[in-house]
Order: C-alpha cells, then sequence, then structure tokens
C-alpha cells in the first residue's frame, strides 16, 4: 500500500521592504544673525591654533544657574549638534541643546561692551548683571 504524499511545507513568502520616507531636514537648534555668523568667521580664522569651529555651552554658573559660554573646539564630541554657517562650524553642546531650542544669537557691539546676546524662548529669568539665566 502505498502511503500518501506529504506535501512539503511553503516556504515563508518573502515580507517586503519596508519603505522608508526620506527624513525631512531639521531645522537648526538657533538661529544666528548675520552679525553673530560674521563674529564666528572672524574667531574661527583669528583663532590661536587650527580649530574645526566653536562650541557653544551652557555651564552651571553665575546667580540664576546657567550662561551662555563659547570656545574653540578642535573636534566635535558625542552628542553634540553641529550648525554650518558660512562662516564655519558652531557645535551646541548636547546638554545644553533643550535650553537653546529656538533661540536666536546675535553679536552686539557698540563704544562700551562687545558680545553675544540671546534671545532664549526657554529663559525664564536672568539674574540682574544679565550673565546668566533660568530655565
Amino acid at each position: 500500500m502505498d502511503s500518501p504524499s506529504v506535501p512539503a511545507p511553503a516556504a515563508p513568502a518573502a515580507e517586503a521592504p519596508a519603505t522608508r520616507r526620506a527624513a525631512r531636514p531639521r531645522p537648526a537648534p538657533l538661529t544666528l544673525t548675520p552679525a553673530a555668523e560674521a563674529r564666528i568667521a572672524h574667531l574661527i580664522a583669528t583663532a590661536p591654533h587650527p580649530v574645526a569651529g566653536v562650541r557653544l555651552s551652557t555651564p552651571r554658573r553665575g546667580c540664576s544657574g546657567l550662561s551662555y559660554a563659547l570656545d574653540y573646539a578642535t573636534e566635535a564630541k558625542p552628542g553634540d549638534e553641529a550648525i554650518e554657517t558660512p562662516a564655519g562650524t558652531l557645535f551646541v553642546d548636547g546638554a545644553s541643546l533643550l535650553y537653546l531650542i529656538g533661540s536666536v544669537m546675535d553679536w552686539k557691539e557698540d563704544d562700551f561692551s562687545a558680545g553675544f546676546v540671546f534671545q532664549n524662548p526657554n529663559s525664564k529669568g536672568s539674574c540682574g548683571c544679565g550673565e546668566s539665566f533660568t530655565v
């Protein structure tokens, strides 16, 4: 007596590759005015040693808790957000990113002072001297 033939199990159907949409470009976490871009270009061009750009961070200091700090950057650090400008690269420290989203960075210069000025929508207050802020 012949035994009935058992059909071989069907191979699993090949899954269609998931189609991924191209990620839309993310906006920069902060906007630089033309004056800020020009100042960053000057800083990079006159750096005392070769640099990859300038790093913006918000270290804890001052009356209100946080302040803005700019330093030369020889390389990107893990977590940095790189903002390419016509002047060069502005690296935003990863730990500071949430405090700076939506900010506008400007360079102001007058007869008595010169410095970067920030319009930060995340800031809930600042100290009397304007050197630090709180979120």
